[in-house]
């Protein structure tokens, strides 16, 4: 039988379906059982038969514990959650005839976090877990082989209550009648089972999986969704008043054709008759014999991918020859096909109709200069600069040396150079041909070194109230132009030595905020206070022009007492809301805008979401309240929105925001807690991206196993829940739209690690695993596979069948890299490298920064880096302060603190490459995983586009950088 789970974190509801047990309770076939765990005398629930902490399994009884355990009796909120049992490595055994069955158990507590491991006759179905005063249930089909259900409990394990009856499912499924016509209908019946809440109804046509279709109360069901000519099969399941459904019942399948009737030729002439931002109506020939046409619509050029990659949705079924596509926004083409359709079947599809796109929405991005570097290297000088994403692709650049031409042709099919005659006492410059901006750069001198160092303000220690001593590290970094200059300037996170995880008490250090311009200029500094708590989840801050006057802002949540860059305090100087443990849950909370140039406070408002009741995040303690996330998105596809979240392990909350015209407004907020978001609780990871996945121009938030759409409605949600790392970009070149690659914490999903579309959320490929996957990566690292490859750290542990897949999921070898924190453009080729560190947790809780290359050949990895005299950020995680494409041309740099963080250590590639890219701060996904990348467990930045081996030429992209527009269509910007 197909054993499946379904975790659920809600209210629990009790259910009397079934006739009390007796206190003997050796199975019998038909009889289900309910247990309900507790002490000798706390009540027992109706209809359930008591199982308390001392009773140890015996054979005349039939069911008990493997040894005596504690138990604790809350007196809330009914008789079967109020109590329950706890301790660790125990079991529950039950005597049961063989056969298939249906298991719930219930474990929670109404006043502490419940984490409870269940392996049930030798399956490990993970962790359910739960805040006080909720209730997790595990839900599991299970086939009884042995004459006894064990179920093991792990450690600090508690069970509230169990049920377990026989698996019914639906049987003699049957078609009753199908209609066919222009409104045809297909009437289901089956055998009625008592059982039954309601039944779920399943469709598939030829080889998809098959999708819920409605529900019915009784066995009877009418499937009027239907279209003359297709092939039905169908499935009914049978869902139990306790939640449970179970397997699918028999198949049948519904033809609606006349086999001895021949379908009608396909139409022809399809074209598209009119086109406005909301519309496409279309006109094609009357085909003979057709009763009825099928229009079907596709987002992306079937030209552009192999052939059957492109999938065509069916959108109307209409009878005239004229359609008009209401349910679009044309900022992109669309493609379309009809076919006719009569009793006989279903017409070949007509040729492909294109819609044009009616409106351009163009980003606001920020205006760049070449960001020239120039560095020593083995036998000459190697000099980079950047293409601009304004720039066409036919633009040439010159390179002068102290003044003096160095190429002899201009350089034009790449954006950097090796100069065999430069010293450490050149200076170089790079004249712009047909390209857009200044037409000259300013002079540059040569890096004495191969990497810049930039001079730090090292904050003093300090003393906590408990009289701990700590000092400062240099951590996290984020870049913007914070004076209009076209340069970048780095914005670093100050790091106190007492910074605590969430789940840690104790106080901690101020943090601060500092501003540095490349050449070491400290342009202010942020203390946020001693109401602003230092670890990796508190502080999510954002760096972005929000505005558009060409200069970024700084974007963070403030408190009481936080200081601005001019010495003004926000809030009340003087509070201190930090209680004996070091938390902070009581007292205002707020967003704050800072001017980038000047740190001077702009704006304030509260910040949403507000922590309100600290119970309703998963605990009563503080550590799931205070789990923030931040990103930058374009909500309207032209001008950047600030999001705020919190939460993700239960609860999840995120609020949009726009700062323009000196005001601070709240656009959404989405909340897991609201009525039709449910699915979304549970489901977000330490860090968050931002990207268009379902190709309308606007940015949608990808919130780990879930996706929140640009106007803070929910897309979808998988319900794979809480994982530790993700990766989105165009994974696939092969396969239109972008992908997600996700690694997953819980044991019980359906997939430990994988890949799934990011519009639709639908599972590419997956590894299924019982345990909780750490770390994984998606990066371009084996030339031989189309795509990205993927990986986990599981197969480090010598997991079978793990191991370094295709995008498509295929096992290319076991021999994993051993490095999955970030990927980087580095080297002179399309792949990625890995950028990691060198780590002895025994030794030391920092590394020294490395990028290393995989040898697809050998298997292995090699070394092409070590910074030495550089730390990593963030213990095991293994950061830099940050990696982008900060100078030169298209690769990325990397930013490490020094050892004693007295200075940032900027590295940039000196291997020359052939190819010309524009800057990937211009790609606005890329731009935007910049922007997160200091977010709670940092993860690497990627492209909106494939770039990687064998990709295609890249597009110029729809981006604005002041007055002027840029892109396949030159109108003004609106």
């Amino acid at each position: 039988m197909r054993k499946s789970l379904i975790i659920s974190l809600i209210v629990v509801l009790v259910f009397s379906l079934f006739p009390p047990n007796t206190s003997n309770v050796h199975a019998q076939s038909n009889t289900s059982y309910l247990f309900d765990f507790g002490s000798p005398t706390s009540p027992v629930a109706d209809g359930y038969t008591q199982v308390h902490n001392q009773l140890v399994y015996d054979e005349e009884k039939g069911y008990g514990l493997s040894k005596e355990i504690d138990n604790r009796d809350r007196g809330n909120p009914d008789d079967l959650r109020r109590d329950f049992v706890i301790g660790s490595d125990y079991s529950f055994t039950l005597d049961l005839e063989n056969g298939d069955y249906f298991v719930r158990i219930i474990a929670g507590d109404d006043i502490a976090f419940n984490r409870s491991s269940f392996v049930i006759n030798g399956e490990d179905y993970g962790n359910i877990t739960s805040g006080g005063g909720d209730y997790a249930e595990l839900l599991a089909n299970v086939t009884i082989a042995d004459g006894k259900l064990v179920i093991d409990i792990g450690e600090n394990g508690r069970i509230n209550g169990l049920e377990i009856m026989p698996a019914t499912k639906v049987e003699n499924l049957m078609v009753d009648s199908v209609t066919i016509d222009s409104e045809s209908a297909v009437t289901l019946s089956w055998d009625s089972n008592d059982s039954a809440e309601y039944y779920n109804i399943y469709r598939k046509q030829g080889e998809q999986d098959f999708r819920k279709i409605g529900q019915a109360d009784e066995s009877l069901y009418e499937d009027t969704d239907v279209a003359l000519g297709e092939e039905y099969t169908y499935a009914v399941t049978l869902v139990h008043t306790s939640g449970i459904e179970t397997e699918k019942s028999n198949e049948v399948t519904a033809l609606l054709r006349d086999e001895n009737q021949q379908p009608p030729q396909a139409p022809t002439n399809v074209q598209v008759a009119d086109a406005q931002l909301n519309s496409v109506s279309l006109t094609w020939q009357e085909a003979n014999d057709a009763l009825a046409y099928h229009v079907y619509r596709a987002k992306y050029n079937p030209a552009d991918y192999p052939d059957g990659a492109v999938k065509f949705e069916q959108i109307a079924t209409v009878t005239d020859t004229t359609y008009t596509d209401e349910d679009i926004l044309t900022h992109y083409n669309h493609y379309y096909q009809v076919r006719a359709v009569n009793s006989g079947g279903t017409s070949e599809p007509s040729a492909i109709a294109e819609s044009p796109v009616t409106e351009v929405l163009y980003r606001q991005m920020e205006k760049l200069d070449r960001a020239l570097v120039a560095v020593p290297s083995d036998g000459g000088v190697y000099v980079g600069w950047k293409m601009l994403g304004t720039d066409p692709k036919d633009v040439k650049f010159h390179l002068f040396r102290d003044g003096k031409k160095v190429n002899k042709q201009p350089i034009q099919n790449s954006t950097n150079y090796f100069d065999e005659n430069g010293t450490v006492d050149s200076t170089y410059q790079v004249k712009v041909i047909k390209g857009s901006g200044d037409k000259v750069t300013k002079e540059v001198g040569v890096w004495s070194q191969e990497y810049l160092d930039i001079p730090l303000d090292k904050p003093e220690g300090g003393t906590t109230p408990d009289g701990v001593d700590f000092t400062y590290s240099a951590n996290d970094a984020s870049v913007g132009d914070l004076d209009g200059d076209g340069e970048y300037e780095i914005i670093l996170k100050w790091d106190p030595s007492n910074s605590k995880d969430n789940s840690h008490s104790g106080y901690t250090g101020n943090v601060y905020l500092d501003a540095y311009k490349l050449d070491g200029t400290k342009l202010w500094r942020l203390d946020l206070g001693q109401n602003i708590r230092a670890g990796a989840h508190y502080t999510q801050f954002l760096v972005y022009d929000f505005d558009g006057d060409g200069k970024s802002e700084v974007v963070l949540k403030t408190a009481d007492g936080t200081i601005d860059g001019q010495g003004n305090v926000i809030g009340d100087a003087n509070s201190d809301w930090r209680n004996s443990n070091g938390y902070i849950l009581d007292g205002p909370e707020f967003l704050t805008v800072f001017e980038g140039e000047t740190g001077k406070e702009l704006a304030t408002t509260d910040y949403i979401p507000p922590r309100g009741n600290v119970n309703d995040w998963g605990d009563g303690y503080g550590n799931r309240v205070d789990r923030f996330l931040a990103g930058v998105a374009y909500l309207d596809g032209e001008r950047p929105s600030i999001v705020m979240a919190r939460g993700y392990y239960t609860r999840s909350v995120l609020a949009a925001f726009n700062y323009r015209d000196g005001q601070l407004t709240e656009e959404w907020v989405f909340d897991s807690d609201e009525e039709g978001n449910e699915a979304y609780a549970g489901q977000g990871n330490h860090s968050l991206s931002v990207a268009d996945v379902d190709r309308d121009g606007k940015d949608e938030i990808i919130y780990g196993a879930a996706v929140i759409d640009h106007d803070g409605t929910g897309l979808h949600s998988t319900g794979w829940g809480h994982g530790d790392a993700q990766h989105v970009s165009d994974l696939d070149p092969n396969r239109p739209g972008l992908e997600i690659f996700q690694v997953h914490e819980n044991a019980s999903i359906p997939i430990g690690y994988g890949i799934r579309d990011a519009e639709s959320g639908e599972k590419i490929f997956g590894v299924d695993l019982a345990r909780d996957v750490g770390r994984g990566l998606a990066a371009d690292i084996d030339p031989r596979y189309d795509g990205a490859e993927f990986w986990s750290s599981v197969a480090w542990d010598g997991n079978s069948g793990n191991g370094l897949h295709a995008v498509t999921g295929e096992l290319i070898t076991t021999k994993t890299p051993r490095s999955a924190n970030h990927a980087i453009w580095w080297d002179g080729d399309l792949g990625r490298e890995l950028l990691d560190h060198t780590f002895n947790p025994d030794t030391d809780p920092h590394g020294v920064g490395k990028i290393d290359k995989w040898d697809w050949e050998k298997e292995e990895l090699v070394n092409l880096l070590t910074a030495d005299g550089t730390r990593s950020n963030n213990w095991t995680k293994g950061n830099p302060s940050l990696q982008a494409d900060i100078l030169g041309d298209w690769r990325e740099e990397v930013i490490w603190p020094t050892a004693d963080s007295e200075a940032l250590r900027i590295y940039t590639t000196t291997d020359i490459t052939e190819e010309k890219i524009h800057t990937l701060m211009h790609d606005p996904v890329y731009r935007l995983s910049v922007a997160w990348q200091n977010v709670a467990y940092n993860q690497p930045p990627h492209t909106g586009f494939f770039l990687g081996f064998g990709m295609d030429e890249v597009e110029r992209p729809n981006i604005y950088t002041g007055d002027k527009l840029f892109g396949p269509d030159k109108k003004r910007h609106k």
